[in-house]
């Protein structure tokens, strides 16, 4: 099981090593590139087109701006695709991104996470693999506990006496 990390412009990697890191923490293997919709439309095509032949299993695809990357992959890939909207230096507050990415048109469907949630992309691509991997789906029963302790904790640490 593999997933690949795709983003529009090196610019996007801060945002998109979060994604890249909660997938090493689950210990998936782990594809990154830049793959650019509107500057190497050559690349975007080989990549989508081929990413399922290659042992992908789902894409995560972040953009920023108009943000065509994550529709433009899922419109030519069988695989599942997360977008993840990046509040970028040629956006519009972000807007223009989570638009672009979660308005798609029917038949073409893009799971959609927050502007910036690279995080959450991660995490829906190992629940998404933890749906058929029941060691992954273990990790990821443990992951939401060690959540639910840490708010527990959080509100313990905070009641006291008067």
């Amino acid at each position: 099981m593999k997933v690949a990390v795709v983003m529009g412009s090196i610019s996007d990697m801060p945002v998109m090593q979060q994604a890249i890191d909660v997938l090493k923490e689950f210990g998936i293997e782990t594809e990154v590139d830049i793959v650019s919709a509107h500057r190497t439309p050559e690349k975007l095509v080989d990549f989508s087109s081929k990413a399922h032949e290659k042992g992908v299993a789902v894409i995560i695809a972040g953009a920023g701006g108009a943000a065509h990357l994550p529709g433009m992959v899922a419109s030519m890939s069988p695989l599942p695709v997360i977008g993840v909207p990046v509040k970028s230096s040629n956006s519009i507050d972000g807007w223009d991104s989570v638009l672009s990415i979660l308005q798609m048109p029917g038949g073409v469907p893009v799971a959609t996470v927050a502007l910036n949630g690279a995080k959450n992309a991660g995490l829906l691509a190992v629940q998404i693999l933890g749906s058929q991997n029941k060691e992954l789906r273990t990790k990821m029963i443990a992951y939401k506990n060690g959540l639910k302790e840490a708010v527990l904790k959080a509100a313990n640490d905070l009641k006291f006496t008067e």
